[in-house]
C-alpha cells in the first residue's frame, strides 16, 4: 500500500501563487509516476501535471507556462508550483502515485485531495 499526504492549497486571488506538496510512503516501486490531478464541481478529474522517476513531465495545456512540477525521488515527494492562478484553476487537487511494474501492469494511488480556490 501507498500513503499520500498532501499539503498546501487554500484561497488566493487571481494572479497569485500557491504551492502544493505531496509526500509518499509505503510500497513505492523504483519506477513510478507522481503528479497532480484536479476535479472541479460537475467536471471529470483531469491531469494537471505528472512526472516520472526518470524526469519526464507532462502538463495539461491549460497550465503550461504557469505551473511547474518537481519531484525529489530520494524522499518520494512531489511539488506543484502554481503561478498566475486564474478562477478556472479552482478545484480539488489530488496527489497521485502510479507504480509502474511493466508496460501493462501498474497500480495507482490517490491522496485525499486539497481545495484550491482562486477568486476573481
Amino acid at each position: 500500500q501507498v500513503q499520500l499526504v498532501e499539503s498546501g492549497g487554500g484561497l488566493v486571488q487571481a494572479g497569485g501563487s500557491l504551492r502544493l506538496s505531496c509526500a509518499a510512503s509505503g510500497t513505492i516501486f523504483r519506477i513510478n509516476r507522481m503528479g497532480w490531478y484536479r476535479q472541479a464541481p460537475g467536471k471529470q478529474r483531469e491531469l494537471v501535471a505528472a512526472a516520472t522517476t526518470g524526469g519526464n513531465a507532462d502538463y495539461a495545456d491549460s497550465v503550461k507556462g504557469r505551473f511547474t512540477i518537481s519531484r525529489d525521488n530520494a524522499n518520494n515527494t512531489v511539488t506543484l508550483q502554481m503561478n498566475s492562478l486564474i478562477p478556472e484553476d479552482t478545484a480539488v487537487y489530488y496527489c497521485s502515485l502510479r507504480n509502474i511494474y511493466s508496460n501493462s501492469r501498474s497500480s495507482n494511488y490517490w491522496g485525499q485531495g486539497t481545495q484550491v480556490t482562486v477568486s476573481s
